[in-house]
């Protein structure tokens, strides 16, 4: 079984005929379908089922020469709504199977971002009409996660609240310039990071990490779309899975500027989430990408 399928209220699908009939149930009562046809002329399909608001049960594969269709692998997915970032997008195929990656540089993270691609279909039918690249794409990201906290905020007046944002703002536009090639910024940049790790390294002694780090985004483990968070949670809903009865949190979270939705179990959440509250876990990054009309 898929190991996020527990992430979107299915942790009791370990046995393998409970799963296919789960997927074919998925395949013939859809809620979206697509098709397309790829540059080796094989038609490919997708099904997709929301079991609980917009969470649900990709499953993708090809059909034969009869129009039988193949069934290869599926994923769970948390189609967000808000737009996470406008940065260019690139993207790459799995190795192993017709499964796609997205990578995109967001100067607000310092990292290039890798999720898995979604709406995997809309960019074959544009590979394989000679429409690459096509700009002024955006990402909406989203995440599963099997482990989490809830914690609770660093306390800020406004007028704190204010400079942080100024100082990003600040950060940002060195990033941008320094990924320019500018010498200023790289120095400048080079002289705050060393600044500030004095300064970590002084407080850490009496301090708690968490009352110095307000929000983090890093990689996690050796696979590359997932991340260990640290953000703020915006807006809270529990939701129930239509099939298992099981109850999930959607939370929208802010972690380093970027507003993304996380799904979680909540079996597998520790603490009670609210707005203002801060998430803490390790998630599979998803996009979908949104592209021009």
């Amino acid at each position: 079984m898929h190991k996020y399928m527990r992430a979107i209220g299915f942790s009791e699908y370990t046995d393998r005929k409970r799963l296919k009939d789960l997927l074919t149930d998925v395949i013939i009562n859809s809620d979206e379908r697509a098709y397309t046809m790829n540059q080796e002329e094989i038609l490919l399909g997708e099904f997709c089922k929301n079991f609980a608001g917009r969470v649900g049960i990709a499953v993708c594969g090809e059909f034969d020469e009869e129009d039988r269709f193949i069934y290869e692998y599926y994923y769970p997915y948390l189609r967000g709504t808000d737009i996470t970032t406008a940065e260019d997008v690139s993207v790459e195929r799995h190795a192993a199977k017709e499964s796609y990656a997205g990578v995109c540089d967001d100067v607000k993270v310092g990292i290039s971002l890798i999720f898995y691609l979604q709406n995997m279909i809309p960019y074959i039918k544009a590979q394989a009409n000679g429409q690459l690249p096509i700009r002024g794409t955006t990402v909406t990201l989203t995440g599963l996660s099997l482990e989490g906290v809830v914690m609770f905020p660093i306390m800020k007046d406004e007028e704190q609240k204010q400079r942080v944002k100024q100082e990003s703002a600040n950060r940002n536009n060195l990033l941008a310039a320094a990924r320019k090639g500018d010498e200023d910024a790289i120095e400048t940049l080079t002289l705050e990071d060393m600044d500030m790790y004095t300064t970590i390294s002084r407080r850490i002694q009496r301090e708690d990490v968490f009352s110095l780090v307000d929000t983090y985004f890093m990689p996690y483990g050796v696979e590359c779309d997932q991340y260990s968070i640290l953000g703020e949670i915006l807006e809270v809903q529990l939701l129930t899975n239509s099939v298992t009865g099981e109850k999930i949190y959607l939370l929208k979270i802010c972690s380093n500027e970027l507003t993304f939705d996380v799904c979680i179990n909540i079996m597998d959440l520790f603490g009670e989430p609210q707005v203002g509250r801060r998430f803490k876990g390790t998630i599979w990054l998803q996009g979908y990408i949104n592209y021009p009309e």
